[in-house]
């Protein structure tokens, strides 16, 4: 993942085609027509040795005679020629090129190699972008560069459109032109083996022409730098998706409900929401989307007014909304008082709120500020049917005054009919208020707005992989899982399974094994209590199915009898299964309340390892509810898994059931989560069911399978708290700080620090005067993503127990890792005591091991202690900025 020379790519001054051609519809003379029609400023220059010009352009026999190294090639070559080109343009100075050829990977070139191997090869030489092979190239409206096979022009815009399909581009601009929606960028990645979504969203997310980025998704190469750009882009603008199919083919060898979810959509639709961006399902939805989140204004909650001149179009939104998950806004009665003082006698008296058919201008403006004054909603869609007494532009010009009026007002409008309704919609369009043409259309563009706002939420969650409110006996855990692997079982035994799950602090009903009926008998007699037996088999995934499970039985003998009959059973159903026993257990205590739930772990061939969680039990399957969240989870993660089931309802207590303990519940999540992140082996992990009540929870059944895996954790799609970056440090008082990476959690500590410092800090900081933070900025500096961002915080515990931050040093890494911006504060009383150079030193060290290649930053002049302090770890002064910033730089390459 790179931005380096995508400017050439996608900025470019100067373009060659390569392959130019006069012969009507191939690829050379369509780009060539392309590229004169958008009217691009720069030199456009055809490589051909067929013709002497292309499209009247002077053409040139081959790359060696270009007058100047072009910054972008388009190649139009066949493909034996691919690779010279590729070689010949890097000799050249060429440093980006959109190769139109297809099918490079099925050319040979000799020697067990494709052409494809050849051209990356050569491409990797001269640090060459490649956007294809198979690329219908892009476009970048607002410099008139059209360097693409497209079949028409696109107009200039603030939405950048990238995508894998040739045919879905086409389709999109021709979709889009009669629509008047432009595009700042339009990109058509091809094959994508040299650039890709990683590297055009961190180019597109800091790129000042675009607004929101579209994308069309088919497969993902590289899942930690999807999701790391992606998250990075998403704080700045939005991101809206659409993904075709997945295959489930990675579900066929899983041994639990869990594992099954490997390959799904769902997995793909957690990653989404995980990286704060927005999934929809079609073209239109997707630009109505962008409609909406680029121009709606910010919503503190979720409850939505509907405001409406006709009943039927009210109540379907009223329904739509209902089917999407939302909710209607119920209005006080004071607000039904005031409505009531001016509106019709058959107005309905609720929400959605009907103001009658011949409803004027002037009324919708009184109900509308009635709407927009009242603290129990959050938005309001005007919605409007054409009448034989209702003017749709008289009604939409009064509403946008309103809205221009009310900066903070969350409106949205729904002008229905063709005719009539199109100069409307076109109004607010104009003043940038969000129009939509149908109901469903208006509802599911605020729903878009809740959804983009929970995964914002989402986004700025990056969980520690080390919970403080558990430690768990990791080394007892992966001795079970060594010791299970040396001996050649990949499928951990229950009783096994349990014990991985009890070191973790996770309670398991206690379970013995039975070699056979007679023991099984014998351990129930020492049980003294009713009893659950289970087969004990590898090879048998779901016991239930097959009578491999009897509960509530009692004493020696009705166990014996039951071991017996259950052993002839499981023989008939399965004759080649291995049965290594029985497992027998005391019966859990079911109170009142008492829910049977599944947790468990899957590992998507893309995205790595996934939490599932759902109501469990023998109908899990049939039952369906289910949610899966990304690793590592914290408190906050965990809540929205639980929360995005239908029995999350269920624990909150019911009919005179008492609530489940919800926070056990999460807890149990987070040690889930926590177990992927330090045994890189377990691939699956099933607690179904995991019984959940107001006391807690307990597991009665676990199973987990195990592969070989390499330690580490580049498996895992977002990279969790690094924990062994923890070390103490004395200060020169003696005074013991524990200097560690800064997590989500320390925000409120955050807070407490920044105001402890003296204004001088601030200053020399923040470059201003900052009274306080707000959550939104503090949430950005406190929750960092570990493949990008790194900051180390000194941490001290006072007598009361208390944690308080005495210093904090940072660092924002370029996608090229080449090089990474510090800052560093610490209070003004503990200058002196060695804590600032121990955290720059922690960086610098961190920041070399990474193989960054330097440390920059910026000072203030005036700022004299930091500008020696910097000096004395290595750093130069480079240049000045305005007059009284100085710019600094430690070279990590030297020495």
């Amino acid at each position: 993942m790179s931005v380096r020379n995508l400017k050439a790519l996608l900025r470019p001054q100067s373009v060659a085609v390569i392959g130019a051609s006069n012969k009507p519809q191939t690829p050379g003379a369509v780009v060539m027509r392309n590229l004169l029609q958008a009217n691009f400023l720069g030199p456009v220059m055809p490589v051909t040795s067929e013709h002497r010009s292309v499209a009247g352009v002077l053409a040139y026999s081959d790359v060696a005679t270009l007058p100047l190294a072009p910054d972008l090639a388009m190649i139009c070559s066949a493909p034996e020629a691919v690779a010279g080109v590729i070689r010949a343009l890097g000799a050249k100075g060429t440093r980006a090129a959109v190769i139109n050829t297809p099918a490079l990977h099925k050319v040979a070139a000799g020697e067990g190699r494709t052409v494809l191997d050849d051209v990356l090869a050569a491409a990797k030489t001269f640090d060459m972008r490649i956007l294809g092979p198979n690329s219908m190239g892009l476009l970048v409206p607002g410099i008139g560069l059209n360097a693409s096979v497209a079949p028409g022009l696109a107009q200039p815009g603030k939405i950048a459109f990238v995508s894998q399909s040739g045919a879905l581009c086409a389709t999109v601009l021709d979709w889009a032109a009669p629509r008047g929606i432009g595009f700042s960028h339009f990109i058509h990645t091809g094959d994508s083996v040299g650039v890709g979504f990683g590297d055009l969203l961190d180019y597109l997310g800091g790129d000042p022409s675009t607004r929101a980025i579209l994308l069309y998704v088919e497969t993902i190469d590289e899942r930690r730098n999807f999701m790391s750009a992606a998250r990075a882009a998403a704080r700045n603008k939005p991101i809206l998706v659409i993904k075709a199919g997945r295959s489930a083919e990675g579900a066929r060898a899983a041994i639990s409900h869990a594992g099954a979810l490997a390959g799904s959509d769902m997995v793909f639709d957690a990653a989404i929401r995980r990286a704060g961006m927005l999934r929809v399902k079609d073209i239109e939805e997707l630009f109505g989307a962008v409609e909406t989140l680029a121009r709606s204004r910010p919503m503190k909650g979720s409850r939505l007014a509907i405001l409406t001149n006709g009943g039927g179009i009210g109540v379907i939104a009223a329904d739509d909304l209902a089917d999407g998950g939302g909710r209607l806004a119920e209005l006080p009665d004071e607000v039904i008082a005031r409505l009531d003082s001016f509106l019709p006698p058959n107005w309905s008296r609720g929400n959605p709120v009907d103001i009658v058919g011949d409803a004027t201008g002037e009324r919708y403006v009184k109900a509308l500020d009635v709407l927009l004054d009242c603290k129990a909603l959050d938005a309001v869609l005007v919605m409007h049917a054409p009448t034989a007494v209702s003017d749709p532009t008289e009604i939409a010009e009064a509403v946008i005054k309103v809205f221009k009026e009310r900066a903070r007002a969350t409106l949205l409008t729904c002008g229905v009919g063709s005719e009539k309704g199109a100069r409307a919609r076109r109004l607010f369009s104009e003043a940038a208020v969000p129009s939509f043409e149908t109901p469903k259309a208006a509802v599911d563009g605020f729903l878009h707005v809740l959804e983009y706002r929970r995964n914002q939420v989402m986004l700025m969650e990056v969980p520690a992989s080390a919970p403080v409110d558990f430690v768990p006996d990791t080394a007892k855990a992966r001795q079970i899982v060594r010791e299970a692997m040396a001996a050649g079982e990949f499928v951990l035994r229950e009783p096994e399974a349990k014990a991985v799950l009890t070191a973790y602090g996770i309670p398991a009903v206690e379970t013995r094994i039975a070699r056979n009926p007679a023991e099984a008998g014998r351990i129930a007699n020492d049980l003294a209590a009713p009893v659950a037996l289970k087969i004990l088999s590898p090879e048998v995934t779901h016991k239930s199915d097959v009578g491999g499970v009897m509960i509530n039985l009692s004493g020696a003998f009705e166990v014996e009898k039951a071991a017996n009959a259950m052993l002839e059973r499981v023989r008939h159903s399965y004759p080649e299964a291995r049965i290594d026993g029985f497992t027998v257990q005391r019966m859990a205590m079911r109170r009142a309340g008492t829910e049977e739930l599944i947790v468990g772990v899957a590992t998507d061939p893309l995205f790595g390892p996934v939490i599932l969680f759902g109501q469990g039990g023998i109908a899990v399957e049939v039952i369906g509810d289910r949610a899966v969240g990304l690793p590592p989870l914290n408190m906050h993660l965990a809540a929205d898994l639980v929360d995005r089931t239908r029995v999350a309802r269920m624990l909150e207590g019911y009919r005179g059931r008492p609530p489940a303990n919800r926070e056990a519940l999460l807890l149990t999540l987070i040690q889930i989560s926590q177990m992927t992140v330090d045994i890189p082996e377990l691939v699956e992990l099933d607690i179904n069911p995991l019984l959940c009540d107001s006391e807690g929870v307990i597991a009665l059944d676990a199973r987990i399978r195990l592969a070989p895996a390499k330690p580490g954790v580049e498996r895992m799609a977002i990279r969790p708290y690094p924990a062994e970056l923890e070390e103490w440090f004395a200060m020169k008082d003696g005074r013991p700080v524990l200097l560690r990476p800064l997590r989500p959690e320390d925000e409120p500590n955050h807070h407490v620090f920044v105001s402890k410092l003296t204004p001088e800090d601030i200053r020399f900081r923040f470059f201003g005067l900052v009274h306080e933070l707000p959550h939104t900025e503090m949430a950005r500096l406190t929750q960092i993503d570990y493949d990008r961002e790194m900051a180390f915080i000194g941490e001290v515990e006072n007598p009361d127990g208390s944690k308080e931050t005495l210093g904090v040093v940072r660092t924002v890494t370029d996608p090229d890792n080449e090089k990474a911006e510090f800052a560093i504060v610490t209070r003004s009383d503990l200058k002196g005591t060695g804590l600032g150079k121990r955290l720059m030193t922690k960086m610098i060290a961190y920041c070399r091991s990474r193989g960054t290649g330097a440390i920059v930053g910026q000072v203030l002049r005036d700022n004299g202690r930091m500008l020696k302090f910097v000096e004395h770890l290595g750093f130069v002064p480079l240049r000045t900025v305005d007059g009284d910033i100085v710019e600094v730089e430690l070279d990590l390459r030297k020495g």
